[in-house]
């Protein structure tokens, strides 16, 4: 029945002159040709198509029959594809309008099953080459709509996690990949070949491609170190895509200083036509000097401190996020651009520039509030190398801005041991400097010894920052003399014990009041409660400490937090009782 259909419309058709073909001509070939090729009939249809009486009709109504086609084929095994089906498209690549062609055969693409996208995009690449090739010169923007679906497709697939996930292709996205760079490669070739203005449009839809898979999917994947795993489809891909980079004529290092310096304005290539995403040029600095892809392109003469402030913002965009591969680029492209430069020689210049503030501040939310445990650890490592790099007035500033900004007790503390380690090292002979002796350090002190409630303040909470000031306090009395009083700490003690050794005495006192009668509370709590519950039953209770409710637990994990307190506050006021002494025996005529 629908054989004789198609037989009928064709068969009419022909009288036709003009190619004057109805709505409802094309509406009953469509419909009839895909029952047929659903129904097994597709020799038949196969001869209707290349009779060439039907020539004019086919070249018209012939793409409706690309959707039913694709269905078929993608039904059948790879290696064994329907002939008769295989040779329909082919001829239809050859004889319809290439731009009706494009737009069935992305329709194909864009309407992909979920489960089916791989097989799609590998099924139809080289039918939209060879359709975009028919288009001649006039090819760019059909170029760059077809690799923008494609892309958007491909980026759907799951990125494989695992070096065996890779190998075994497991999610398609290898082969996609691939398949993509053979796809792109002829287009790549004819935009090399001159400069004219076409070629320029070509140009700029390649390199809207090429910053597109930096970001999706590239920037998604964790590539495998070559010594695992030396054939990498994934790695592969990265590095064909930033040779396409360089063959169409754009600097990586212009790409990678984008956001510093005015790009130098070639013809094809201004600013307003082409846009650079941040996290591509992100995964681009990511890809050279982590994963060193086309280093070997990339010039020597810029230097390390350059390389690193043209990171600092994609580092910032990398830290900002919280997806664990987002952070461990970030982390890693810190370092990596951080082990290039010398030791103290980032100058305190620097501190002024936006990415210079605000990589810290994300560095110190990785290392306080990430859920991973080995980021947090890489991200301690990672601030202690940048704090190693800035030269002895940036560390003084830096030093101020994080006793500032980090509200973590944790980091404070850790600031405040570098702060002391920066004190021993001026006290070495010939290492003096003025930023961590006499008048300069004095403010940095007094935001060290502070607290930030005075004597209401959280002792347990802020035990970290409390115990590094009373080391630091206790280190320099006890390293300058009385009677040398380098630091000055001598001249400023009095001050110190009025806004720091008082209050937190005071506080130490209140604490401690506060914490023994909360466990002889529950002590005694607990000899009432035992009298009444049978010996089988497990009493809980519940605790308040500093007007937060903690979670419900047995009157003996009480006693125990309870006496941990305590001890925490005799650790305290011993240090403190040394600092006291030592004052009192150098106070002494």
């Amino acid at each position: 029945m629908a054989l004789e259909q198609l037989s009928d419309v064709v068969q009419r058709c022909q009288a036709i002159q003009d190619d004057n073909y109805t709505t409802e001509d094309y509406s009953v070939f469509q419909i009839a040709g895909r029952t047929c090729l659903e129904d097994g009939e597709s020799a038949q249809v196969l001869s209707i198509v290349l009779d060439e009486e039907n020539k004019n009709i086919v070249k018209c109504m012939g793409w409706n029959l690309l959707g039913p086609l694709v269905q078929i084929l993608l039904k059948k095994e790879e290696n064994n594809l329907p002939p008769h089906c295989l040779a329909i498209l082919t001829h239809l690549l050859e004889v319809c309008s290439p731009k009706e062609l494009l737009v069935g055969l992305l329709e194909q693409v864009e309407e992909a099953h979920p489960d089916s996208i791989a097989e799609t995009v590998i099924l139809l690449l080289q039918p939209l080459q060879k359709v975009l090739l028919r288009l001649g010169s006039r090819k760019a923007s059909s170029v760059g709509m077809a690799l923008s679906t494609l892309l958007d497709q491909v980026a759907r697939l799951p990125v494989p996690q695992t070096k065996e996930q890779e190998e075994d292709d497991v999610f398609s996205l290898c082969r996609c990949c691939s398949a993509l760079l053979v796809f792109v490669r002829p287009f790549v070739e004819e935009a090399k070949q001159s400069r004219t203005p076409k070629e320029d449009e070509l140009r700029t839809e390649l390199l809207k491609f090429s910053m597109k898979s930096l970001c999706e999917p590239l920037l998604e994947v964790q590539l495998k170190d070559p010594e695992t795993l030396a054939e990498s489809p994934l790695r592969n891909f990265a590095t064909e895509i930033l040779g396409i980079l360089s063959d169409i004529g754009e600097s990586l290092p212009d790409l990678l200083s984008h956001s510093l310096l005015r790009r130098r304005e070639v013809p094809g290539f201004l600013e307003e036509e082409v846009c650079y995403p941040k996290e591509s040029l992100a995964c681009l600095a990511y890809l050279l000097f982590v994963q060193h892809i086309a280093m070997d392109t990339f010039p020597t003469v810029f230097s390390s401190v350059f390389i690193l402030q043209c990171n600092m913002e994609y580092i910032n965009l990398f830290l900002s996020r919280t997806e664990e591969s987002r952070l461990q680029k970030g982390l890693d492209l810190y370092e990596k651009s951080l082990v290039r430069v010398e030791d103290n020689s980032l100058p305190v210049q620097l501190m002024e520039l936006k990415s210079f503030f605000s990589v810290p501040q994300n560095l110190v939310k990785v290392m306080t509030l990430c859920p991973i445990q080995h980021l947090r650890i890489k991200g301690l490592k990672v601030l202690q190398l940048s704090i190693d790099k800035f030269d002895t007035e940036a560390k003084y500033k830096f030093f101020q801005c994080m006793l500032k900004t980090s509200h973590h007790a944790g980091v404070e503390g850790y600031i405040i041991k570098n702060i002391k380690n920066q004190i021993d090292f001026a006290f070495k002979p010939d290492k003096g400097n003025e930023w961590f002796m006499g008048a300069h350090l004095f403010p940095l002190l007094r935001q060290v010894l502070c607290l930030p409630q005075g004597p209401e303040t959280d002792l347990l909470q802020n035990l970290d920052r409390v115990m590094e000031s009373l080391n630091l306090l206790r280190y320099l009395l006890i390293r300058d003399k009385a009677w040398r009083n380098q630091t000055g700490i001598w001249t400023e003690l009095y001050k110190i014990e009025d806004y720091y050794m008082k209050p937190l005495r005071t506080g130490l006192n209140m604490s401690k009041a506060h914490y023994e009668a909360e466990l002889q509370n529950t002590k005694d709590n607990s000899k009432k409660t035992n009298a009444k519950v049978s010996q089988t039953q497990e009493s809980v209770c519940s605790l308040t400490v500093g007007n937060e409710k903690m979670p419900n637990m047995t009157p003996e994990m009480q006693l125990q937090v309870l006496h941990s307190a305590l001890h925490t506050f005799d650790m305290m006021e011993s240090v403190l009782a040394r600092i006291e002494e030592i004052i009192e025996v150098k106070e002494k005529p």
